[in-house]
């Protein structure tokens, strides 16, 4: 049997754009399900109850859990609340685990904080921290193209979006960076082959060999 995959999206998507990351994980041998939510309309511990409901609802031995951008935080408030969900490993895609600079500025401006609705607490930096007894893998993006380059506040290398030291997660032994940006993480072969990896093995390729 399969091990499940739970996709989780990010703020302002609504799940249809992991359709092609679920594709490959399928030929990878899992068996993948979205799992969507509204990501402006409540905040981070009602999306992260949410999904807990999800997770035990399949009924399934192996859940593993990967989320791109604020799903990565609903990922980790839902582990924080109820840690004993079923074993799997977890892959964080750009996820702002210290705070989104971009996010901040987007609240400075009028209309930033009706844009990020009440997930806005989360994206500057009001989430758990790392407390799981599971494989954890971060990816972000180094591709500076995205809504940063409109806003400004990004520095070092980013993916347009999210700055890779925004990523950094105390307790995350697997971390690598990938040339694609903030929404590009959901596209790519290359981050999709690396989360195929990881959730088999706990561990990333060298992102230059990864098959």
């Amino acid at each position: 049997m399969a091990d499940a995959v739970v996709l989780v999206h990010g703020v302002l998507m609504t799940g249809r754009e992991l359709a092609l990351l679920s594709r490959r994980l399928r030929h990878c041998g899992f068996a993948p399900v979205a799992f969507e939510y509204p990501s402006r309309q409540r905040d981070l511990r009602q999306h992260a109850r949410a999904l807990v409901r999800f997770v035990g609802n399949l009924g399934a031995p192996v859940v593993h859990l990967v989320g791109h951008s604020l799903g990565g935080l609903v990922i980790l408030q839902a582990l924080s609340l109820q840690p004993d969900l079923p074993p799997g490993r977890v892959v964080l895609l750009g996820s702002p685990v210290r705070g989104s600079r971009v996010a901040r500025r987007l609240a400075g401006y009028p209309g930033g904080r009706w844009l990020l609705g009440r997930s806005i607490d989360a994206l500057l930096g009001d989430v758990p921290g790392w407390q799981a007894q599971r494989d954890l893998g971060l990816i972000a993006g180094t591709l500076p193209l995205g809504i940063g380059l409109m806003t400004g506040g990004l520095s070092g290398r980013h993916d347009g979006t999210v700055a890779v030291n925004e990523t950094r997660l105390a307790g995350a032994q697997h971390a690598i960076e990938i040339n694609t940006s903030h929404t590009g993480l959901v596209f790519s072969g290359a981050v999709a082959r690396q989360v195929c990896r990881f959730l088999r093995h706990g561990q990333f390729a060298n992102p230059g060999t990864a098959h």
